[in-house]
């Protein structure tokens, strides 16, 4: 399949690269001294040049070439743990489709983390996205996917030895990028939530993702978390799974939870899986690669 951008998209993208373009002009633009004017070389101004020098070299720009497209089609489906339900059965009979997310993805920037996010849609083993669940919803802020687990319960089934190591995981430039607006797809660090048992695996490699659901930025991911793509067609889809109802502890339950932590308690923690749950039951139907013709700038920077 081939993705073409929107004619508006098109627009933009023409505007931030006469944008881009304008200013990379004006900032190779040498300095040159007015007419007239008796330049005297100190040791101040020296130094200045110097430092400005070095800041314009050390910190180029961020490349958020859009070089690759995914779709990922979400769909809700009542049946999906039916006690009675066999390992043969079907894994959704009735679903319910909500939509399709059209993702480009960062190649340039963070090679490894594209190229293992785009396995896992395109892989056609039992360890890929594909009937797998949204498994936590926080509204107003962002959604997750893609936790290891148990396949019959609609988690990714674990080893993923056919991705790469992913070493972006300590690069400092691999967190850079802000989540400033709705529909920013970035891999889980500070909010995964596999279990340990999985994370000590010498075989694990962490694909769990989220994208976050605005309407406006979230900065507590700043920093802790890898952008690596943005939702290009299907902000629609994003905001109705952002609507579907979650578990929410009462306030009660949060001060209990509290005081066993603060004892040790590891049942605090379990205790706490559960919440943001979604209470109907969302999951990604199917997903793939589409085809790049042109590789082009994000319509609008996270």
């Amino acid at each position: 399949m081939i993705y073409k951008a929107p004619s508006k998209a098109h627009t933009i993208h023409n505007q931030t690269m006469y944008h881009a373009q304008s200013m990379a002009s004006s900032s190779l633009t040498p300095f040159t001294t007015p007419p007239n004017h008796h330049h005297v070389i100190t040791r101040r101004s020296l130094l200045i040049s110097t430092t400005l020098s070095s800041l314009t070299t050390t910190n180029p720009p961020l490349d958020t070439t859009i070089t690759d497209c995914v779709f990922l089609d979400f769909s809700l489906c009542p049946t999906y743990f039916r006690n009675d339900r066999t390992l043969s059965d079907p894994l959704c009979t009735t679903p319910s489709p909500l939509g399709r997310l059209v993702l480009g993805l960062y190649g340039h920037l963070v090679p490894l983390t594209v190229s293992n996010f785009k396995s896992m849609c395109t892989t056609t083993s039992s360890s890929s996205y594909k009937n797998t669940l949204v498994h936590k919803i926080f509204p107003g802020q962002f959604f997750l996917a893609g936790r290891q687990g148990r396949r019959e319960k609609g988690l990714v089934h674990p080893p993923l030895d056919f991705l790469s190591r992913n070493t972006e995981t300590v690069d400092s430039k691999a967190f850079m990028l802000r989540h400033a607006k709705a529909g920013v797809v970035s891999l889980c660090l500070s909010e995964n939530d596999d279990d340990e048992d999985i994370k000590l695996d010498p075989a694990y490699r962490n694909v769990q993702f989220l994208i976050t659901t605005g309407p406006g930025p979230c900065p507590l991911l700043d920093g802790k978390n890898i952008v690596f793509g943005t939702v290009l067609e299907g902000l629609d889809v994003v905001t109705a799974i952002a609507s579907i109802p979650t578990y929410k502890p009462s306030e009660r339950i949060r001060q209990f939870n509290d005081f066993a932590e603060f004892l040790g308690d590891e049942r605090a923690q379990n205790a706490r899986g559960i919440w943001n749950k979604p209470l109907k039951t969302v999951y990604i139907s199917d997903c793939g690669e589409l085809k790049v013709t042109n590789p082009s700038l994000a319509p609008s920077l996270p």
